[in-house]
């Protein structure tokens, strides 16, 4: 299953990306794609210096010579993975994660892969490049967690049935988690988890109120838990119409049905089935397309310690304009 065409790596010099780069290129030439990589200079760097005229020929040197300097460094990055594929350079100025969604908007990408950064208190209070590409960024987003295996063991994708607020694309979203998931798992003979975090709707206000017995209120807890799993499995039949039968035999993937916020019961799950990557859905939680990730997705990807490919809901727009 090919699935991604046009590839766009972002450089993270902050960590060893040996692992994430022989990752992107072996996508790449699996899925027969065009594979860039962008790096990005902080605008600052590029600045002339006190006393010296902004913008004027010092500061067109500087850039030049530190635009050489970043290219050079790339074309040693890349030089062992030259014989299996031609890859394109580019070296941008300004913040990271506005100059590759700009990126993503002119060239269109379809899939931003980036080494994870390892951001400090203050950088998670205020946004780290990661976090605002994962709520603007209009393509899906791997964030590799380096060092990043050639292979997956585990994948684990997370869908959702009740999201909050409701979108009517949720069954979209959902099946591009699955296909994304199924895509890879098949690729590297992984193992596919398909997981479901439920609740029983209500079921805390019954025992605060009252007025059940114990034993109706678990013939509800249930009957809700039936539902669930019904929906669950009525997922897994489409899974299996849109990749095909054979090819969801060859992995048949295992559900699990945690009862509990998603927040607090994703991430133990993924630990424990020693999960490789995370796939899921960000939703919008303000009703302003676009502006943040939901309060649940932001924490499960802040507590995760592997890789997560990160896919926004059909119909998403970023809040970045190529022209800003």
């Amino acid at each position: 299953m090919k699935r991604f065409k046009n590839i766009l790596y972002v450089n993270e010099p902050t960590t060893d990306q040996e692992s994430t780069i022989a990752r992107a290129v072996s996508l790449a030439v699996n899925n027969q794609a065009d594979l860039t990589i962008v790096d990005v200079i902080p605008t600052q760097v590029v600045t002339a210096g006190i006393g010296l005229p902004p913008g004027g020929p010092v500061s067109n040197e500087l850039r030049a010579a530190v635009e050489s300097d970043h290219r050079k460094a790339m074309e040693s990055m890349v030089q062992p993975f030259k014989e299996r594929l031609q890859i394109r350079l580019e070296v941008l100025v300004g913040k990271t994660y506005l100059e590759a969604i700009r990126a993503v908007l002119k060239n269109g990408y379809d899939l931003l892969i980036k080494p994870a950064e390892h951001p400090t208190w203050m950088n998670r209070l205020f946004g780290s490049d990661d976090l605002h590409l994962l709520r603007k960024c209009p393509c899906p987003v791997w964030l590799m967690k380096p060092p990043e295996k050639s292979n997956y063991s585990s994948i684990l994708a997370a869908v959702d049935f009740e999201l909050l607020p409701p979108i009517p694309s949720e069954h979209d979203l959902n099946r591009e988690i699955l296909e994304l998931a199924a895509s890879l798992a098949l690729s590297d003979f992984a193992s596919l988890h398909i997981v479901h975090a439920w609740e029983a709707l209500a079921e805390k206000s019954m025992l605060s109120r009252g007025g059940m017995s114990s034993e109706g209120l678990t013939n509800y807890v249930e009957r809700d838990l039936e539902r669930h799993r019904q929906e669950l499995y009525g997922l897994a039949a489409k899974l299996r119409k849109w990749i095909g039968k054979e090819a969801y035999d060859s992995f048949s993937p295992s559900f699990h049905l945690p009862e509990g916020p998603a927040k607090k019961v994703i991430v133990p799950l993924a630990t424990q089935l020693r999960a490789d990557l995370v796939v899921m859905g960000t939703v919008a939680r303000t009703g302003i397309s676009g502006v943040i990730i939901g309060n649940t997705a932001e924490t499960i990807l802040d507590q995760l310690t592997c890789s997560v490919l990160a896919i926004k809901p059909p119909g998403f727009k970023t809040p970045v304009k190529f022209d800003e």
